[in-house]
């Protein structure tokens, strides 16, 4: 498909998404697809290989996370810390980073490869807001995230137990899931220390599937919020 088709479907998608982007970050959201393309015939950073199928499985669907995390998060004069945990090759890391250049997003894998993607994204891309660290993320030192997020990573046990460490004292760990994950809310809840606030609904463009967004805190962090 032309890039021109690419372009076109990227803008109905971010004004269905209700973003207002601009022309450079357009054209950086693009360029990701297609170095994650040419990235993944070497190191397998993704099992799509088609790049439409990438614009929508991976852009689209981490684009409709941006506007629910700047509601919450987009507090004006704070430099906002976002940690995306099992971030493979920087979903939904890198598309944040491009579409929020006032925020600072740190992509944690523990495969190296793919951080090194990441960290080449960095310069190719030019994001100096994104960073890239190899490890794992409970053997990293605790980085006071206002929001760590998390794409397919854990059941939301094991991500509040693994990542947990890293959201600051009034922080969320955020999961992107697919349908409403009720046994593990159960689960999470059962253990006491952390709690679903919001369960909201996403709708990707173009992609057919149950999709959602969960807001997780610690038990007594935003009881009133």
């Amino acid at each position: 498909m032309a890039v021109s088709q690419h372009l076109e479907r990227l803008r109905r998608a971010a004004i269905e998404l209700g973003l207002q982007l601009e022309d450079h970050q357009y054209a950086a959201l693009l360029s990701y697809v297609d170095q994650l393309q040419r990235w993944n015939r070497t190191y397998n950073l993704t099992a799509l290989r088609d790049p439409n199928e990438m614009l929508v499985q991976h852009v689209f669907d981490s684009l409709s996370v941006v506007r629910p995390l700047q509601e919450r998060l987009g507090r004006a004069g704070k430099a906002t810390r976002v940690v995306d945990v099992g971030s493979g090759g920087g979903l939904p890391g890198v598309v944040l980073a491009i579409t929020n250049p006032e925020w600072h997003i740190c992509c944690v894998d523990a495969v190296e490869k793919k951080t090194a993607f990441v960290q080449q994204m960095v310069g190719a891309l030019s994001l100096p807001n994104l960073s890239a660290r190899h490890g794992r993320v409970e053997s990293l030192a605790p980085m006071e995230a206002d929001a760590v997020i998390s794409r397919a990573f854990a059941s939301l046990l094991d991500f509040s137990t693994l990542a947990g460490r890293h959201v600051g004292q009034e922080g969320w760990l955020v999961a992107m899931k697919g349908r409403e994950p009720l046994e593990e809310i159960e689960s999470l809840h059962n253990a006491a220390a952390w709690h679903v606030v919001q369960i909201q609904t996403l709708s990707v463009p173009e992609m057919d599937a149950q999709r959602c967004l969960l807001w997780i805190s610690r038990q007594t962090d935003h009881d009133q919020k």
